[in-house]
C-alpha cells in the first residue's frame, strides 16, 4: 500500500512538471500579457511606415523605437499584426513584472524538486541495489 501511495505522489509530481513544461511553450502569450499588465497599449499598425517598422522588429522582444521624435518601447506580435507600445514608465513596469514572474517560476521549480526529493526512492533499491539487475556478468 505504501508503494502505491509513493507511486501516486510520483505521478502527481511528474504531472506538475509536465504542466509547467507545457506552460513554457506559450512564452509569447505570457510576454503579451505582461505588456498589457504593465500598461502597454495594443496598436494595430495602420500606416505603411508603421507596418514596415513592425516587420523589422525582432519577435518576442521589447525594442526601443524612435518614431516622430518620441521614444517608444514596442513588443511586436507579427502573427496578429499588432504591436504593444508603451513609454519608459510602462517598460520599467514590464521589466519588474518579468523579474517577478521569473522568481515565481523559480520558486515553483524548487518546490517541485523538493517534492521529488521527499518521495522515498529507497524502496526501489537505488542505482545498483538489490532491485537493480542491469548487465552483470
Amino acid at each position: 500500500m505504501k508503494h502505491l501511495s509513493d507511486f501516486l505522489k510520483w505521478m502527481a509530481a511528474a504531472a506538475l512538471i509536465a504542466l509547467a513544461g507545457g506552460c513554457a511553450t506559450s512564452d509569447a502569450l505570457n510576454n503579451d500579457n505582461l505588456a498589457i499588465a504593465a500598461g502597454f497599449k495594443v496598436i494595430t499598425p495602420q500606416k505603411p511606415q508603421q507596418q514596415a517598422i513592425l516587420a523589422k522588429l525582432p519577435k518576442d522582444k521589447v525594442t526601443r523605437v524612435n518614431y516622430q521624435g518620441s521614444t517608444y518601447y514596442v513588443l511586436p506580435d507579427s502573427m496578429n499584426n499588432l504591436a504593444y507600445v508603451g513609454g519608459l514608465a510602462q517598460y520599467q513596469d514590464y521589466q519588474r513584472l518579468r523579474v517577478a514572474k521569473q522568481l515565481s517560476n523559480n520558486n515553483l521549480e524548487a518546490a517541485q524538486m523538493n517534492e521529488m526529493d521527499s518521495l522515498d526512492w529507497g524502496g526501489w533499491g537505488g542505482w545498483g541495489g538489490p532491485a537493480f539487475v542491469g548487465f552483470r556478468r
